[in-house]
């Protein structure tokens, strides 16, 4: 090998090190966003990004004006982030009463995560028959469609093995 091609080389090298480095820290940008939301490119900001992604829960919240609520027909989407850790963001929700919401939840970390929502006594107690979505795997985007008819307690989890224990639930607050 001549001296040019070494040095080809290591150019070549220097380049891909870079641009892995910046390709690792858009993704990051990416994934936390400004608000710990997934956002940008690859994850959606307002809208679902180039890569499908989660993006931020925007628009009017119950018990505002120009609030909607979700239908059968056509249900509200609430954006769900398991993880990283055992974590949900958010930790808390506001539906109104006999609103429909479509939960699309998606993992962050290389933890695999469940999705568990209902009446609050049943998540807590990991109850059989109580709707969820299973084994959601990093980078990973499951939904789940589920209407609030009574006045609650409502809640979510995950029980993988130790998740619930380490605290990754959230509430669900029922108005009107």
């Amino acid at each position: 090998m001549t001296r040019e091609t070494h040095i080809v080389g290591w150019v070549a090298m220097a380049f891909a090190v870079v641009a892995l480095v910046v390709g690792a820290a858009a993704f990051g940008a990416s994934v936390v966003g400004h608000s710990g939301w997934p956002g940008g490119m690859m994850g959606g900001g307002y809208a679902n990004g180039m890569m499908g992604g989660v993006g931020r829960n925007v628009g009017p919240q119950p018990g505002t004006t120009g609030f909607v609520t979700g239908t059968t027909a056509s249900p509200r989407v609430i954006q769900i982030v398991a993880g990283p850790g055992y974590t949900f963001s958010p930790s808390s929700i506001t539906v109104a009463r006999g609103e429909t919401v479509r939960f699309v939840v998606t993992t962050m970390g290389p933890l695999v995560h469940e999705f568990m929502v209902g009446p609050a006594d049943a998540v807590a107690a990991d109850q059989q028959g109580t709707p969820e979505i299973a084994d959601i795997g990093m980078m990973q985007t499951k939904s789940l469609t589920y209407t609030f008819e009574g006045s609650g307690p409502y809640a979510y989890a995950c029980h993988a093995e130790g998740h619930y224990e380490a605290g990754m639930r959230g509430t669900i607050s029922v108005v009107g």
